[in-house]
């Protein structure tokens, strides 16, 4: 995989170039967490490159969903971890998710979310739609702004009462 993957950087997105480098960089140092997390990132982004019809290229914001997607799998690991009181995989789970935050931007707090959310409420309402439409058409306003910077789970919950 690494010899594919290195022969591609030329003509990969930035984001998955800066990921080899640094997986490089981790191996050099021997800096075994780091590698093998990275080794995990770059194979889940290599299986999402795959994945379909056609082989395809992903660009830096697909590579941050795929960064996302990763790191919300180890949030939900360290929970499930220190509810089964195995808190030797609970750090480790935790450890990958902070070498993976690393390559997200900076997360929105709630005053932030809430600021963006009440923007978006307020344009939808002016037009009319109520329920199950208003809440999709908040959402299609608000995702492309919080992508990747917030819990898509507390964001719904935001919309959800923002609506009330």
């Amino acid at each position: 995989m690494c010899h594919n993957a290195d022969m591609s950087a030329d003509q990969s997105a930035p984001l998955k170039a800066q990921l080899q480098a640094d997986l490089t960089a981790a191996i050099k140092s021997r800096n075994e967490l780091t590698a093998s997390t990275l080794r995990m990132v770059l194979t889940a982004v290599t299986n999402e490159e795959v994945s379909g019809k056609e082989v395809r290229v992903l660009s830096d914001d697909d590579i941050l969903t795929v960064l996302t997607r990763e790191a919300k799998k180890r949030r939900e690991s360290v929970t499930a971890y220190t509810e089964a009181d195995r808190p030797e995989l609970a750090d480790r789970e935790n450890a990958e998710w902070e070498v993976i935050s690393g390559y997200l931007p900076a997360q929105l707090n709630d005053a932030e979310i809430a600021a963006i959310v009440n923007a978006a409420v307020a344009t939808v309402t002016g037009t009319g739609v109520t329920g199950g439409a208003a809440i999709g058409a908040v959402m299609k306003i608000v995702q492309p702004q919080v992508k990747g910077r917030a819990d898509g789970g507390i964001v719904a919950t935001m919309v959800k009462s923002a609506l009330g």
